[in-house]
């Protein structure tokens, strides 16, 4: 069933079977604490009202306990069916008092979906399974790092953020590196099948995180409206950094497509000079064999008056005039280099 405006229900449109938990952390510049909460009733208990939070929630199997989290943090209907629906489009938008980021995290060749929520003096994280992807920042809270506890929520939002966005630069990186692998077997004329399927998946990566990169980077000056309240004056450096990461990343992308183009253009090209090849040593085959195919073809007929049939020599001539018109092909073939 399809989460659609028609219906109350919320559905979960994944297949990540993880038990819906959330790691809940609160802090200030004087204390911090983190709590694993297996219930909603668990959050309540340990109070959300005070200090800034960072609610991660692993696994979105559990949708009961996901519209609980979200109706006690004012998260409206239609966000909260984005949440759930891990086949919506990469997106970024300002909802009410929320900043919201639509997203997906790569894992090798594993794809999952992730949700960033930032509103006052909170931030929520939606993720599909055990993620530990945003570990650092964890640590970073911590061990206090650069007095993260101290700041605003918006900080530890362009935190989260931009580790998103760094794993799509290396991971554009890593597939220019691929490609440039790919290119000096290519240069060395192989066609291999295995080259094909490489081309193939590379692609296929590569249509990922464009279709990742390319809606954040249009639509993140929504985050930065100069009237917007989520950012503050103070951190509006950070994003403006994470923004220059997300150009970067996109301009990683686009040189991606650029050579993987070539690529496909290169292999094309000498999987058609292999063919050519093929043909041009099966023509020379079959050229050496013409005169040995009209010969043994004239000696087949088996006319009555043909007296080397009856000779006694016949089939030694037959075999010496046939190497003889083979071997005259193959030197004639060869002193003109094959053409």
């Amino acid at each position: 069933m399809k989460n659609n405006l028609l219906s109350e229900h919320l559905t979960y449109n994944g297949d990540n079977g993880t038990h819906t938990h959330v790691h809940l952390l609160r802090y200030s510049a004087e204390h911090f604490d983190e709590s694993i909460c297996t219930t909603f009733e668990d959050i309540v208990a340990k109070g959300t009202n005070e200090s800034k939070l960072w609610v991660r929630v692993h696994g979105l199997k559990d949708t009961e306990y996901i519209k609980n989290i979200c109706t006690h943090f004012k998260i409206n209907f239609l966000m909260m069916q984005d949440i759930l629906n891990v086949d919506h489009p990469s997106k970024i938008e300002k909802n009410g008092d929320f900043n919201f980021v639509v997203t997906r995290i790569f894992h090798g060749d594993v794809v999952s979906s992730v949700r960033l929520i930032q509103g006052q003096d909170v931030v929520l994280t939606f993720t599909e399974g055990e993620a530990t992807f945003f570990d650092d920042a964890v640590k970073a809270l911590q061990e206090n790092v650069l007095k993260i506890r101290t700041r605003t929520s918006d900080y530890l939002f362009s935190v989260l953020f931009n580790e998103l966005v760094s794993s799509y630069v290396s991971l554009a990186i890593e597939i220019g590196d691929q490609l440039d692998d790919l290119e000096t077997e290519l240069l060395a004329a192989t066609t291999s099948y295995n080259i094909r399927m490489q081309l193939q998946l590379l692609r296929k990566r590569y249509m990922e995180i464009k279709r990742t990169v390319v809606p954040l980077k249009d639509q993140y000056s929504r985050i930065l409206h100069p009237d917007s309240e989520l950012v503050s004056e103070t951190n509006r450096p950070f994003f403006n950094d994470v923004n220059d990461h997300l150009l970067n990343a996109v301009q990683l992308t686009e040189g991606c497509r650029e050579t993987l183009s070539s690529l496909m253009d290169l292999y094309i090209s000498n999987s058609d000079m292999h063919m050519n090849y093929i043909m041009k040593r099966l023509t020379i085959v079959s050229t050496i064999f013409i005169p040995l195919t009209f010969l043994v073809g004239v000696w087949g007929m088996n006319f009555k008056f043909m007296p080397e049939l009856d000779w006694q020599y016949g089939y030694l001539m037959a075999w010496g005039i046939m190497l003889i018109a083979g071997l005259a092909s193959y030197l004639i073939l060869r002193s003109r280099k094959w053409q």
